[in-house]
């Protein structure tokens, strides 16, 4: 059998995918940590502008993330939690996204 060295070797490339939960449809969930800066009706000011939750929810969640040190707010697809989350660190809320 004959060999042709003049060919170069295939060069190996890892190539990242970026995979989006969109298609599959997994849940995340958005998470919300205690601070020492935020007032109880500036955070649930912002979970009822943001994630369109009442009055009743945003408030038993600020006071489950004051007592417990953190909360899930939102169960969502990534896709849908991402805007969410960067909307409430842009209001200074510590916020991050879960799988």
């Amino acid at each position: 059998m004959l060999y042709d060295l003049s060919v170069e070797p295939m060069e190996e490339v890892l190539v990242e995918e970026e995979i989006s939960d969109t298609d599959t449809g997994d849940p995340a969930h958005l998470v919300v940590y205690n601070d020492d800066h935020n007032t109880f009706d500036w955070v649930i000011e912002c979970f009822i502008e943001i994630l369109d939750h009442t009055l009743e929810q945003a408030e038993q969640l600020a006071l489950i993330i004051h007592l417990k040190g953190k909360a899930t707010v939102k169960t969502a697809p990534k896709s849908v939690l991402k805007p969410k989350k960067d909307a409430l660190v842009d209001r200074g809320l510590s916020a991050v996204i879960e799988e």
